[in-house]
């Protein structure tokens, strides 16, 4: 089979038809009641629930349609993966937070990256439950997109922030429902920090628009579950690093169920050397 290698002005001309796509996703997943809705466990023990699937089923035959040629990689089928991916792959996540979105809670996502040689060149994290939707490509900038349903109403660009000066506060983006020692004191390392709690992907948008200096996980998470949010960040002027400072790498660990055994995502990418 032919590698596909979508370059940035391909990705460029596919972002307004996967942030559809990403929006439709998002609205099936609104449209499951959460009180009557069917959950089930993995074997890893995580839930799965109808919206998982739902969301699952219209990004499988969206990407089919707009770019069937092009190998994807989903928390939800990955017994259907090929790994190492070579050139460039669709990554998804069809519902980031589902223990959030099975608690009523709004901080959910739909994450799409397309990965390109290992790297995240192009991410959406959408929202939908807060109407917000964070995009960008690798080079090419970021946006906060607030919309309704699947209208645009509007788009802005964002940046990171710079590295907060001596003695003012870091703020550190931190997981409501996976917290760890390791990454509890990296950010006590950090000057007077500051920690804002949110759920899902949703902390990946707040490094990107600067509302927030750093994220970091010390334990294991998957792919699909940071490689959307690698791409805004990066394209937003941050970067996203393993624990050590060195580059992630996507698709290529197939043998390791797709685990990224820790990461650091930073608003300023310079901030990197002072770790």
């Amino acid at each position: 089979m032919q590698v596909r290698v979508i370059d940035g002005e391909a990705a460029d001309r596919l972002m307004e038809p996967l942030t559809a796509l990403v929006a439709q996703a998002g609205e099936a997943i609104l449209g499951v009641n959460r009180a009557a809705m069917r959950i089930d466990g993995k074997q890893d023990g995580s839930p799965v629930t109808e919206a998982d699937l739902a969301a699952d089923r219209i990004i499988a035959e969206g990407l089919a349609r707009l770019a069937g040629d092009v190998p994807t990689l989903s928390e939800e089928r990955t017994h259907l993966a090929s790994p190492p991916f070579r050139g460039s792959f669709f990554l998804i996540d069809p519902l980031d937070g589902t223990k959030e979105f099975v608690a009523g809670r709004d901080e959910f996502t739909v994450n799409l990256a397309l990965v390109t040689d290992g790297v995240p060149r192009l991410g959406i994290v959408s929202a939908p439950a807060l109407g917000l939707l964070w995009r960008g490509i690798v080079g090419r900038g970021a946006e906060r997109v607030r919309f309704d349903g699947a209208t645009i109403k509007a788009a802005e660009p964002i940046r990171t922030r710079k590295l907060p000066g001596h003695g003012e506060p870091w703020v550190a983006a931190v997981s409501r429902s996976h917290g760890d020692p390791k990454s509890e004191a990296f950010i006590d390392h950090r000057p007077n920090a500051v920690r804002k709690t949110c759920g899902s992907a949703v902390k990946f948008g707040r490094i990107a628009e600067g509302s927030a200096d750093i994220y970091p996980r010390f334990g294991p998470t998957c792919e699909w579950d940071v490689g959307a949010g690698c791409a805004v960040v990066t394209a937003a002027g941050g970067k996203v690093t393993d624990d050590k400072g060195g580059e992630l790498r996507f698709g290529e660990r197939g043998d390791t169920g797709f685990i990224i055994p820790a990461f650091i995502a930073w608003g300023d990418a310079e901030a990197v050397a002072t770790y």
